[in-house]
């Protein structure tokens, strides 16, 4: 049988996602003792076991709603009141159960590869993104500009789209070098499963867009969250600054994800 760790491992690379049981506390007489994993896949298979029965059912309910919401949730269990456990003992202690979301490692496409896409790059791969630079100029996507990015693309942005598997581990920063090719990457972006969707401009570039992209039929409802104009306001200037801003707000995206959730259940 494959090892759990090793799962982990080929669902991230896959860009899959999952989520991860381990029982943390236990009091009493129960099923598995301190330390015991499963896994749940996302198609609800498993791998390992925390205890069998009505518990191990719950658990994997659970985990639905963790590998979903990208948030680890905290279960309690109080096993007295006669919960069958998998080889058919009965149990009467407590066990708590952290279940944790394991995701792909977070992609940031950054679409553009001029002076802000610059500093961009390298702010995102010392946080800990997957960096993807595309741009239809080889002269500026290239290795020797982006050393640090994991992949770059020179083409067409509309030839790239359909090579791209974007997921909700994906993010995506629209800072190419005009209005044209802005407003064509956010039209396929808005319609994508990325987790976050910005794009740097003006508060007027932004209602240009938004009215033109609406007119092809785009709705209100999906461009509301995009982030437009880009980035948190900390008053930057420089192209050095305002990378700064716009990965502050992505982190800040990712991390609003990842907060604990305690459910007791008894």
């Amino acid at each position: 049988m494959r090892d759990i760790f090793e799962e982990i491992v080929r669902i991230r690379s896959e860009g899959g996602s999952a989520a991860l049981a381990t029982v943390i506390k236990t009091k009493g007489s129960t099923p598995r003792e301190k330390g015991s994993k499963m896994l749940i896949r996302s198609d609800g298979t498993i791998l390992g076991s925390i205890g069998g029965g009505t518990l191990e059912d719950q658990v994997c309910q659970e985990a639905m709603d963790v590998i979903r919401e990208a948030r680890q949730k905290l279960l309690h269990f109080n096993l007295t009141r006669e919960e069958i456990a998998e080889d058919g003992m009965l149990c009467g202690g407590n066990m708590d159960i952290l279940v944790e979301p394991i995701l792909a490692q977070p992609t940031l496409y950054i679409f553009g590869a001029g002076h802000v896409s610059f500093s961009i790059s390298k702010i995102a791969k010392m946080v800990g993104f997957k960096v993807v630079v595309i741009d239809d100029r080889a002269e500026f996507a290239n290795k020797n500009r982006f050393p640090e990015a994991d992949e770059i693309v020179a083409e067409d942005f509309s030839k790239v789209f359909s090579k791209l598997k974007i997921n909700r581990s994906s993010y995506i920063v629209i800072v190419t070098r005009g209005h044209k090719f802005d407003e064509e990457v956010l039209e396929w972006a808005v319609r994508s499963e990325a987790n976050y969707v910005g794009m740097i401009g003006s508060k007027k570039k932004k209602e240009d867009i938004f009215s033109s992209l609406q007119s092809k039929g785009i709705s209100k409802k999906l461009l509301e969250d995009v982030h437009a104009p880009i980035g948190l306001d900390i008053h930057a200037e420089t192209p050095e600054e305002i990378a700064v801003s716009i990965m502050a707000e992505v982190i800040k995206s990712r991390r609003e994800r990842g907060h604990a959730v305690k459910i007791w259940k008894v």
